[in-house]
């Protein structure tokens, strides 16, 4: 997260932002407030899944992983990796953002 922004807050943000947009997202999971690491699940539906988490960038700046690799998934393989990632760390945060249209940007790159 940006530098002093909680991830709740964040989280909110992207929520808020989606809701402007008219595109549906909903906090699937919620973890640590303060210091949570997220994972974005993107529902293109017909298109597939893309799930994205946070990764490190030398910067500082936003980027992202595709973790649900290169392509995007069926949404029973992106949810299966989800909860392997939520085995593995409880303060995780779970977004779902439902993007027929693919107008739904990450802020940040990807890495």
């Amino acid at each position: 997260m940006a530098m002093g922004l909680t991830t709740s807050l964040w989280v909110m943000a992207q929520v808020r932002l989606c809701d402007l947009a008219f595109i549906p997202a909903t906090v699937v999971r919620r973890g640590d407030p303060d210091v949570g690491a997220v994972l974005v699940k993107v529902n293109r539906f017909d298109a597939g899944v893309t799930v994205f988490a946070q990764a490190s960038s030398f910067d500082e700046k936003p980027a992202w992983s595709r973790g649900s690799g290169e392509n995007p998934v069926n949404e029973a393989e992106a949810d299966a990796y989800i909860a392997r990632q939520v085995a593995r760390d409880p303060d995780l945060w779970v977004i779902e953002i439902e993007d027929r249209r693919g107008n739904y940007e990450l802020e940040g790159r990807v890495v």
